[in-house]
């Protein structure tokens, strides 16, 4: 041990209380910079993952992110003519040549992608009736793109494969209508087209309006029944990284030439109000370590001021101003690294406690454990932060002991 290091831990070690008082403020800045980060991570990360669990990353759509460019504007852009209110032909909507560009949207790595055909219909049964979002979709793809097979309390989507006229419905819906599995309803699409389908599958989400609002046929089936033949209208894809979605779905827009929204873009509007959550967040735990970093400063303070004729009579020996700024220095990083430590270790008690910790939402059926994030990036966060506080805190009185004027002090003492 150096002898300033030895000079330094002298002068925490004589003064107890004080060295205690700043000692806690560092570890329970720490501890609770650590139990409140995890929870609102944790929370943050639950949400993103329910979010991207239950929505596509990517959607391609049969339309077009930019309205396209009349012909005639393309042939005469300078034309002293202008045609307004031309209606366009009437063509049956859907992806163009979706067998190939599903081909290529499969040929990239490190994603699954499904065909679907999604559309309004209108469900009737004993005489009730109620707009509903049909999908179409193949059971086997649509296991690797969705969980809404894992949502399932009755039922399977390999059934649609089995039944060709089977549906599969929310459990919002079956409540409300008075349905259970095998019941026979109506269902009528905008083209005229109707088909008695027979209830093989019932969901629960957990989402009210999804639960009530969608249903699930095989794809030839909803191709049949909205008079598009071999058409589909959505690929859903899922990704092996989820925020990589952004730039997959520019890939994709690009060579496709279709819409492409990936999950960020849809909620972009919640992931800004994550990250000003988590700025709030942030600033409001760390201002818990500025405070305890005001305890470190006060009681290096006191030192300094007690110890000048010291501090003089090290200078008159020969120490150097930096080797004195580095005595009180020392004593902040001390007490930043013992502070740091004990912090961590009471804060992971505190995010054990918080993890077993069980609560019914309102309006919930099951209890829930609050969501914490164990990741190690906030440990070094809340350990690095205290310890830049602490030295932050030594470095004024540190500065100002190595500014002493060993002469004038000794000629004060004579």
């Amino acid at each position: 041990m150096s002898i300033q290091l030895g000079i330094a831990v002298t002068h925490l070690v004589n003064r107890k209380r004080p060295t205690l008082v700043s000692l806690i403020g560092i570890v329970l800045g720490v501890a609770f910079f650590l139990a409140v980060s995890s929870l609102m991570r944790g929370s943050e990360r639950d949400f993103i993952k329910r979010l991207i669990d239950n929505s596509p990353h990517i959607t391609v759509s049969d339309e077009y992110r930019n309205p396209q460019v009349q012909p005639a504007v393309l042939r005469w852009p300078e034309g002293a003519v202008e045609v307004r209110r031309v209606k366009p032909l009437h063509e049956v909507r859907g992806i163009r040549g979706h067998a190939q560009k599903l081909t290529f949207i499969e040929s990239l790595p490190g994603l699954r992608a499904a065909p679907t055909l999604v559309s309004a219909v209108v469900l009737t049964f004993a005489g009730r009736t109620q707009g509903v979002t049909i999908t179409g979709a193949i059971p086997a793809k649509m296991k690797q793109v969705s969980t809404i097979e894992e949502k399932l309390i009755e039922g399977s989507l390999d059934a649609l494969a089995a039944n060709s006229n089977g549906i599969i419905i929310g459990v919002g819906l079956a409540k409300k209508f008075g349905l259970s599995m095998g019941s026979v309803l109506n269902v009528a699409a905008t083209t005229g087209e109707g088909r008695a389908l027979k209830i093989v599958g019932i969901f629960r989400t957990g989402n009210a309006s999804y639960d009530e609002a969608q249903t699930f046929v095989s794809l030839k089936r909803a191709q049949s029944l909205l008079d598009r033949p071999n058409r589909v209208n959505r690929f859903i894809i899922q990704l092996d990284d989820p925020y990589s979605a952004r730039g997959v779905a520019a890939l994709i827009e690009a060579r496709t030439g279709y819409k492409s929204v990936s999950w960020l873009e849809a909620s972009e509007d919640l992931m800004s109000v994550l990250f000003v959550r988590n700025m709030i967040m942030y600033s409001v735990v760390s201002a818990i370590l500025v405070v305890a970093a005001f305890g470190i400063y006060n009681t290096i303070s006191t030192i300094v001021m007690e110890k000048t004729h010291d501090i003089a009579i090290l200078k008159s020996m020969g120490f150097h101003a930096r080797d004195i700024r580095w005595i009180f220095l020392a004593e902040g990083v001390l007490l930043g690294l013992i502070g740091s430590l004990l912090g961590l270790l009471l804060g992971t008690g505190l995010m054990r406690l918080l993890a077993g910790v069980k609560l019914k939402p309102p309006g919930a059926s099951e209890l829930v454990h609050l969501p914490i994030y164990w990741g190690y990036e906030q440990f070094l966060l809340a350990a690095g932060f205290a310890l830049v506080s602490a030295v932050g805190a030594a470095y004024l009185p540190a500065h100002k002991a190595g500014r002493v004027q060993p002469v004038t002090i000794l000629r004060g003492m004579g």
